[in-house]
């Protein structure tokens, strides 16, 4: 077993892809907040194949966690000098294992919290990237910004000590404008409609509460490019783990799995430079917009339709659920009967051809991506995901039998506590617990209706709606997913 960090870096197998550049030449000049899985299968894999183009020296990463369960991550990342693999599953089987060495420095915030202050001040420092999970904007149905949110308070009392994300952007976009020095862009890399829109709002209502000439400097000088990024991306559990040392024959406490279909399309709004992203692969265009209205309506929205039911039918992964034919079919009925229909196909982007690859993508067997993962934080996904669709729906007067059954579903899921086999589960909504904790402790399925946050106002305003809903919740307590939705495509159909 070859140990992974800069000392072997070397002496790994030969069949460990590495990327050709010498890493000891590299600094940093981005900071991504959020080392998770998926920014190390995305953005730092993009970084990774044009690192070695003249004049991009400057272009290595900083990882940065805010977080208390960030320690496991801190650590192995810590040990292994910013190293880890990806390993990309084909369909077929197929894989290719890689080394990716874009992260030369890391920071464990909650035990270095100045010496991050300082690195997002410093003048190398052109951008900061985010991958902070939908809820974690901290932006309502409304738009607007939640500043009696824990943390943003903490954060406005304590400006020189913070905690959350955005007391950390805004003290040092605030040191570096006092000391003259050009400000970074902020980059989200966020399933999140219109997400370089939403982190501008976050930032300046944060700014604004601690100081308006400091939010003015911001809305003025500052990029806040909007971006589109797919991969799917599952967590990786020890099973996972342990598999994937068996394969690669490298000892990696902090190994990723991914399918080997990878997209970025990104907005050029960078005020102080940014890599040659195109070279890599990155499609730049003036207007993201068509693009995240299609992944997001799409990719995510299915992967959200298809996560509660699934899930309770006693399935533990995407792939497994993709191969019934009652649950491939209710995804391929919503993609082409309620979501697609609102979209038009795009430059590079042809609309039927990528509705087939989604199921595909979903069905690969080689990805063993996990339905736990489509459950956690339903009630943040929801909003952005569904909603455009559902209103849509209604607006137009089309069928919204689906939807009634993913909500009674999902009402089923908060307060069951177990799926049809008896396997318990836990809760894991992050964001949108203390709203959906009503839900959890209510005997009446109306009360997940009542939150205008998840579910929008429509809704439980549409007496035909309301009256499908909780009947197919009286069914799914009565006869259980399979039935209730076997029972209801027939009808539909």
């Amino acid at each position: 077993m070859h140990t992974l960090d800069q000392a072997h870096l070397s002496a790994l197998p030969k069949s460990i892809v590495r990327p050709g550049y010498d890493r000891s030449k590299l600094r940093a000049g981005i900071v991504h907040i959020g080392v998770g899985g998926f920014h190390r299968a995305h953005q730092a894999i993009y970084l990774d194949r044009i690192l070695s183009r003249p004049g991009h020296e400057a272009w290595g990463i900083c990882g940065v966690n805010l977080l208390p369960q960030d320690a496991t991550m801190a650590a192995a990342m810590k040990r292994q000098n910013g190293l880890y693999t990806v390993s990309e599953m084909a369909p077929d089987g197929s894989r290719t294992s890689r080394v990716v060495e874009a992260m030369v420095e890391y920071l464990y915030a909650p035990d270095q919290p100045q010496a991050v202050l300082d690195r997002l001040s410093h003048p190398d420092i052109r951008i900061v990237s985010l991958t902070i999970t939908e809820g974690g904007y901290l932006i309502d149905e409304h738009g607007r910004f939640n500043l009696q949110h824990p943390s943003v308070a903490y954060d406005l009392a304590h400006p020189q000590e913070p905690k959350g994300v955005f007391g950390y952007l805004i003290e040092a976009l605030d040191r570096r404008r006092k000391a003259g020095v050009k400000p970074f862009t902020v980059m989200s890399c966020d399933n999140l409609r219109h997400n370089g829109a939403q982190a501008r709002r976050a930032c300046v209502a944060f700014a604004k509460a601690r100081d308006p000439e400091l939010a003015a400097w911001i809305e003025r000088e500052v990029g806040f490019p909007n971006a589109m990024v797919d991969r799917i991306t599952p967590a990786t559990d020890d099973a996972t783990r342990q598999r994937l040392r068996e394969m690669t024959d490298v000892d990696d406490a902090a190994p990723v799995i991914c399918e080997d279909f990878i997209q970025w399309v990104l907005e050029d709004d960078f005020r102080n430079g940014r890599p040659e992203w195109e070279a890599g692969g990155v499609m730049i265009t003036k207007d993201v917009s068509p693009y995240e209205e299609a992944k997001i309506r799409l990719l995510n929205a299915s992967h959200t339709m298809l996560s509660y039911p699934a899930y309770l039918s006693g399935y533990r992964k995407v792939d497994d659920a993709l191969h019934d034919p009652l649950f491939s079919g209710y995804l391929r009925d919503f993609l082409d009967q309620d979501a697609g229909v609102w979209l038009r196909s795009l430059p590079g982007l042809d609309l039927e051809e990528y509705k087939v690859t989604l199921l595909r993508r979903f069905s690969n067997r080689a990805v063993g991506d996990q339905l736990a993962r489509l459950c956690m934080d339903g009630g943040s996904k929801i909003p952005g995901f569904l909603l455009p669709t559902v209103h849509a729906i209604l607006d137009n007067g089309r069928p919204y039998h689906r939807i009634a059954f993913f909500l009674a579903a999902y009402d089923r899921y908060l307060r069951g506590g177990a799926d049809e086999k008896g396997e318990r589960y836990p809760i894991n909504e992050p964001n949108a617990r203390a709203l959906l904790e009503k839900v959890i402790q209510s005997d009446s399925p109306m009360t997940l209706l009542g939150i205008p946050e998840i579910v929008g106002t429509q809704l439980p305003a549409h007496k035909g709606f309301v009256d499908l809903y909780l009947d197919l919740r009286k069914q799914l307590d009565a006869r259980g997913v399979v039935a209730t939705l076997t029972a209801l495509e027939a009808k539909a159909g």
